[in-house]
C-alpha cells in the first residue's frame, strides 16, 4: 500500500494480526465462527472498539479479495472470503470496486488526444488552462488531497 505511513499500515492490519495470532491461522483461514468467538471472549472490548475492529477486518478482506485473491488461490489453494458475516458486516463496506491506475501509455494517449482537441475548443483559454493544470498535476505526481488545497489568487491573466 504505497504512500501510507508505517503507523497507518500497522493500525489497519493490527486487528487482523490480533485475531490470527490468537488462533494461529493465516488471514484467509479465519472463519466467521472464530471471529465471533474471539470478540465474545478474549477480544471482548467496548461496543465501539469491537465495531471498529470488525470494520477494519472486513475492509482488510475487501482489499485482499480485490487485489490478491487470484494470487492467494494460485499459491495456497485458498479462497479469500471475509470472516465478517452479513450480521456483523458494516452497512457501507466501501464497495467502490477495484481501481487500477492507468498505465503510462494510456496517460500519454489521453493527453495527446486532449491536446489535439484544444484547437477546436469553444473556450480556448479555459480549455488550455484545464489541460495545463491537469498535465502539470500528472507530471508532478501531486496527491489528490494536496491538489485540492491549491488556490489560485488574483485575477486571471489569460486572454479572454
Amino acid at each position: 500500500m504505497a504512500g501510507l505511513a508505517p503507523t497507518t499500515l500497522n493500525r489497519l492490519v493490527q486487528p487482523v494480526i490480533e485475531v490470527c495470532t490468537f488462533y494461529d491461522v493465516l488471514p484467509w483461514e479465519l472463519s466467521p465462527r472464530q471471529l465471533d468467538q474471539y470478540f465474545a471472549g478474549a477480544g471482548k472490548r467496548g461496543h465501539t472498539t469491537v465495531r471498529k475492529k470488525i470494520t477494519g477486518i472486513d475492509l482488510y478482506f475487501a482489499f485482499l479479495e480485490q487485489r490478491y485473491a487470484g494470487e492467494i488461490r494460485r499459491r495456497f489453494g485458498a479462497v479469500v472470503e471475509s470472516p465478517v458475516d452479513a450480521f456483523n458486516r458494516p452497512r457501507h463496506r466501501g464497495d467502490f470496486g477495484l481501481r487500477i491506475p492507468p498505465s503510462r501509455a494510456e496517460m500519454t494517449a489521453f493527453f495527446a488526444a486532449w491536446r489535439q482537441e484544444l484547437g477546436s475548443a469553444r473556450k480556448y483559454p479555459v480549455a488550455v488552462r484545464n489541460y495545463v493544470m491537469a498535465k502539470t498535476a500528472y507530471i508532478s505526481g501531486v496527491r489528490a488531497t494536496e491538489l485540492c488545497l491549491v488556490r489560485l489568487t488574483g485575477p486571471c491573466s489569460c486572454p479572454r
